[in-house]
Formats: structure tokens, sequence, C-alpha cells
């Protein structure tokens, strides 16, 4: 790692991150990362569709009122695949992608999740590092998993994600955090329940005002293209899902790596 790479990655992990659900409000955020980061990036309808659904998890990271990253998990009898981490380029290695996955395993194992599963390319050695200090071990492998280029993934699980070991191992994470983890519209243990405080933002009105009048532009494109989407048979939508949801990324020392989507 070079000093300019430190230097930046100091500065992005002195960021105050807030992790909030996801919502329709902050697809547009969504899709830009998304569009950088995949090699096969998921649709707009897909994210709604994911979104609103009961046994899914989704969250966004937001650095005042920009989206800047994303994570999301499906729940089925007691255990958890994780769907989807992604972060925006610019302030990669500042940790933002720990924040997300601590999150989203406390939001599981608050759901009933048990055990916690999800794929990463073989070569991924930074990925493997990540999930290690979250417990995950390889339990098998997918031939040609992922696609550009094509790749082995390693199929990765934690267990006993519900046991007070585990969230000691969550908390000794997080408190290796240079800023305090927190959250927003979430209920559950760790972190800090707070939105954006006022030391923080001085004009959370202003930054509102701005996401909102921002998103009402954008909201015929969105709509027109929720449309589009619809169109989709629901069996397509869950193969894909469940099928075909991995996509390239590159991953750095300074950071979480990925998950099924490629992020920092």
């Amino acid at each position: 790692m070079t000093v300019h790479d430190h230097v930046h990655n100091e500065k992005v992990a002195a960021l105050l991150i807030v992790v909030s659900p996801m919502r329709r409000r902050h697809l547009r955020g969504v899709l830009r990362i998304e569009e950088v980061t995949s090699s096969t990036p998921w649709s707009l309808g897909l994210f709604l569709a994911e979104s609103r659904r009961t046994e899914r998890v989704y969250l966004v990271a937001k650095s005042g009122a920009k989206v800047v990253g994303y994570a999301g998990l499906l729940l089925v009898l007691g255990e958890g695949h994780i769907t989807t981490v992604a972060v925006d380029p610019e302030v990669q290695g500042g940790r933002i992608g720990t924040r997300l996955m601590l999150v989203l395993l406390r939001r599981a194992v608050d759901e009933g999740a048990e055990a916690i599963t999800l794929e990463v390319r073989a070569s991924n050695a930074a990925a493997l590092a990540m999930y290690r200090r979250f417990g995950f071990i390889p339990s098998g492998a997918r031939k040609n998993y992922y696609s550009n280029p094509v790749e082995d993934a390693l199929v990765l699980w934690a267990h006993d994600v519900h046991t007070v070991s585990y969230a000691e191992r969550l908390s000794s994470i997080e408190e290796s955090l240079k800023t305090p983890l927190v959250f927003a519209g979430l209920s559950m243990d760790g972190g800090t329940e707070s939105a954006e405080p006022d030391d923080y933002v001085t004009n959370k009105i202003e930054l509102d005002q701005n996401e909102l009048d921002q998103n009402e532009l954008d909201q015929n494109e969105l709509d027109q293209n929720e449309l589009d989407q619809n169109e989709l048979d629901q069996n397509e939508l869950d193969g894909y899902v469940t099928d075909e949801y991995v996509s390239d990324g590159n991953v750095s020392d300074g950071d979480v790596s990925t998950a099924v989507k490629g992020y920092l």
C-alpha cells in the first residue's frame, strides 16, 4: 500500500457512516454504485422486488445524504444467504463494507438466522481474510461460478451466529472501527442508534431537502424502469436471485471484500 493509499484510507475511515434500511429513495445511489462495481449489474426492478420481500434484509450506508454502499441478505428456515455487498469506489478502503456486514449479520440473527453462507472468488485472498474475521470458513466450491473472468467460487459458512460467543466476535470487530458504528431506522444490539448528529451534519434539513429534490427529478425515470422490469416473470426473478447473483469485483487489503458482488 502506498503512502497516498494509506492517507486516503485513513480519511475515509474517519467519516461518520450511517447504516439504514434500503428504501426506494436510495435506489438512484445504489444503481450508480452497482454500475461501476459489477460486471453484471442488477436492474432497478430486481432491487425493488428484493427490497420489498419480507424474507430479505437490504441496507444502505450513507455519508451525509449520499449513498456510499449497500448490502443484502435472504433468509430461509433459519439460514441466511448474503446476496450483495458493494461500496462506492471513491470511498473504498474505509471499512464501510465492514460496517454493512456488522449490521447485516446482526439483523440476520434478529430475524432468526443460526447460520449464514456466501460465495467468494477462490483467488480473492483479501476477501477470505476478512471472512475469517467474521467466522466464515470454506465448506465447498462451485465450478466456474463466476464470469468475466470465469472462476470457481468458494462456498463459505458461518455457523452458530446466534450464540453469545459470535455476538462477542462482532463486538470485537466493531471496537476496531475508528468511528462509532451508527445506524438509523433499525432495532438491534450493538452500535449507536442515531441519525446524522449535529456535529457531523450542520444542516441536515438542507441535505434531506436536496436528496428529496433529486429524487423527484429522477422519479419519472425510476417509474419507467420499474414498469419495464415488471414484465419479468417472477420465476425468472427468483432464479436470478438464487443462481446468478454473483458478479465481478476487486478488493484491496484496506477493507472487506466480496461476498457476492465486488466491493470494498
